[in-house]
């Protein structure tokens, strides 16, 4: 897919969606306290990796909300990541107020290097489309969810089936 919508209108993705069943690609980000993080940083768990707008809009706050309850019925081998373009003070100051402990949050804003990677840049508004991948142990990809629409909510079923294969 090389495009999503936004209130019905299309906008375009930069990158490629990876292949599942392929070695996810790398990234880097940063991390709230602004250190690099990438895919060799959850080696050997499941990661699953949430990609949003930001966090301040209503659908990512239910979403990133939503697998942080979930987080507590998965293993521990499963780390749970959210991935936006907003500031990494942002991001940490979203998740004191939300009470959100269980994901991780991760901010693409520098080089936009998570959202070229996993071709779920916004072309138009240098934002993240929604997505959820999941990410083997061993670092493949599992399981890929881009949602057609930026305000629709993912399919919450599918990504945790995926992720309990896994685990």
């Amino acid at each position: 897919m090389n495009t999503v919508t936004f209130q019905g209108k299309p906008l375009h993705l930069e990158g490629r969606q990876p292949d599942e069943g392929r070695k996810a690609p790398d990234f880097t980000a940063a991390a709230n306290d602004l250190s690099p993080r990438g895919l060799k940083d959850y080696a050997g768990k499941v990661l699953v990796l949430l990609s949003v707008p930001s966090l301040d809009t209503p659908v990512c706050d239910m979403e990133v909300r939503r697998f942080n309850t979930e987080a507590a019925r998965l293993s521990d081998k499963v780390r749970i990541v959210a991935v936006s373009c907003d500031l990494p003070f942002a991001q940490a100051r979203w998740c004191g107020a939300a009470g959100v402990q269980a994901v991780e949050t991760l901010s693409d804003y520098k080089d936009t290097e998570f959202g070229k990677n996993y071709g779920v840049l916004i072309e138009e508004l240098r934002l993240l489309a929604r997505a959820i991948f999941v990410v083997g142990p061993d670092g493949t990809l599992a399981y890929s969810q881009v949602v057609p629409e930026v305000t629709d909510e993912p399919d919450y079923d599918a990504a945790l089936a995926a992720v309990k294969k896994l685990v």
